[in-house]
């Protein structure tokens, strides 16, 4: 069905506003707590010293509601972070003023279909998609960024992403650190030309591999110094690069104090020397600094590990700094107050684990097979088509299933963080591979696959219908076709 057979449809459906806007089935429902306008600009910001840089990004403004729900970053490219609670209704009405069509997704939010960003649903520039939802998801860091087809990579690239934080009252209850103490940070490597201009995928080889660029930016800035004083802070960092991978750990050999994954609060906290950290994951880390060098700054890592045996690892060294090498990406400077240093809350969060006997496909799992053919990086064998479903792709609704990621075999092999949307998932088994330590606890979204591992999930399919996607996360895969839909049905 082309675009217009799909408008008319839907505008017999009632999905289609007067002005051509598109709406979710469910909206004008109720009265939302907060009214939003994004809108995708064109815009130029002062990276570095000299010319400006052009970026594209998400430019927000509250129509109705708190103001302070709405987060603006200075000096950085990234969208306004949302702030909401668990049970909050809200309106986004989406403006594309971008030279592509775009449309939004709502990463590792419980949405209804017409409300998870699939590229069918993307508008061209100069039109609008009103999305409309209540906040079901716990309190966690989920993020938003572009996602029509084959123009996902570009568009985040050039800067259209932000923070989506979610609390609720179990975790307000906990007394973690908020306000100042309560930092984002957001993980992207860029390259820029002399005169300060973004630069990407200058090869069909960098699209095969995954882009990595030559500068490493958190928040949109490069080698940021934060300030900080000794006591408790809560870091919410997401891997929002488009392929690169990260080995987080500290500087001077403390731990990592992990609080949360993607989906939110850990039963009770995870203390680990250092954490890999793939494309649209999330980890939120407790750290205290108290007792720390006020001359010395404390910096945040990312050390050396191995990709694996495919082409990334022989391509890298043409990359600076290659995949899998070591480097620094933010330094924490520490004013001493005469605090002493404190732990997390020992007792976190309640958790539902959900039980693999309940499976109704226990005893004979789904398996996706993630392979590159012929530089084609496909899953099962198949890219994406907009509407396709294969029937290994077909759930029921209320049900719990069990699918592996399978990325063995292939001498091409490298490292796919899977994503699953509309859903949270939690991964029960891990084979194979190189051993590092990965975000395995919690409730997941995204689940970092590396070459020679099989890893398993568990998920729900609850409350809604529909057609959603799974892919690769690193997001030149996903731009060549290495997303493919599934269908929750009654």
């Amino acid at each position: 069905m082309d675009r217009r057979a799909f408008l008319q449809f839907l505008g017999a459906l009632g999905l289609v506003t007067a002005s051509g806007s598109l709406w979710p089935m469910q909206a004008g429902a109720a009265k939302p707590d907060l009214d939003v306008e994004l809108q995708a600009i064109q815009d130029s910001l002062s990276v570095f010293p000299g010319e400006k840089t052009d970026i594209w990004r998400f430019a927000g403004k509250v129509l109705q509601g708190d103001p302070n729900q709405l987060q603006q970053l200075e000096e950085s490219w990234l969208g306004p972070i949302f702030r909401l609670r668990t049970g909050q209704r809200v309106r986004i009405r989406f403006k594309n003023r971008i030279p592509q069509e775009s449309i939004v997704h709502w990463h590792g939010l419980h949405v209804a279909p017409a409300n998870d960003g699939h590229p069918r649903l993307a508008v061209l520039p100069g039109e609008e998609y009103v999305y409309e939802f209540t906040v079901t998801n716990r309190a966690g860091t989920y993020w938003y960024h572009p996602h029509p087809h084959g123009l996902t990579g570009t568009q985040v690239y050039g800067g259209m992403a932000g923070l989506f934080v979610v609390s609720d009252e179990e975790e307000q209850a906990l007394g973690l650190p908020t306000g100042d103490r309560d930092l984002p940070l957001v993980i992207q490597d860029r390259t820029f030309s002399p005169t300060n201009d973004l630069v990407y995928l200058r090869s069909p080889m960098e699209r095969m591999n995954g882009f990595l660029g030559n500068r490493i930016m958190i928040n949109g800035q490069a080698d940021p110094t934060f300030d900080v004083q000794e006591g408790p802070y809560r870091l919410r960092l997401l891997n929002g690069s488009n392929s690169r991978i990260y080995r987080l750990a500290w500087s001077d050999g403390r731990n990592l104090e992990i609080i949360a994954t993607d989906g939110g609060l850990l039963e009770s906290p995870w203390s680990v020397p250092d954490i890999m950290l793939g494309p649209g994951e999330r980890v939120d880390l407790w750290v205290d600094f108290a007792g720390s060098s006020q001359e010395t700054p404390i910096a945040l890592q990312s050390l050396p590990f191995t990709p694996g045996s495919g082409h990334m690892g022989m391509m890298s060294s043409r990359v600076s700094p290659p995949l899998g090498a070591g480097f620094e990406l933010a330094r924490f400077q520490v004013r001493r107050t005469g605090r002493t240093r404190t732990s997390p809350p020992q007792r976190l969060a309640r958790l539902e684990r959900l039980d693999p006997a309940e499976a109704v496909n226990r005893d004979n799992p789904k398996r996706f097979f993630l392979t590159m053919n012929h530089m084609q990086p496909t899953i099962n064998g198949r890219t994406f088509d907009m509407t396709e479903v294969a029937p290994d792709e077909m759930v029921r609704l209320g049900s719990t299933e069990i699918w592996e990621f399978i990325n063995q075999g292939s001498m091409m092999a490298m490292p796919h963080p899977m994503h699953i949307h509309g859903l949270s998932f939690q991964v029960i088994g891990r084979f194979g591979g190189p051993g590092y330590r990965f975000l395995d606890r919690g409730w997941k979204d995204t689940v970092l696959v590396m070459p020679g591992e099989r890893v398993a999930v568990i998920m729900r399919f609850a409350d809604h219908k529909g057609l959603y996607l799974y892919h690769c996360h690193n997001l030149e895969h996903e731009d060549l076709g290495m997303m493919r839909n599934y269908l929750v049905r009654s």
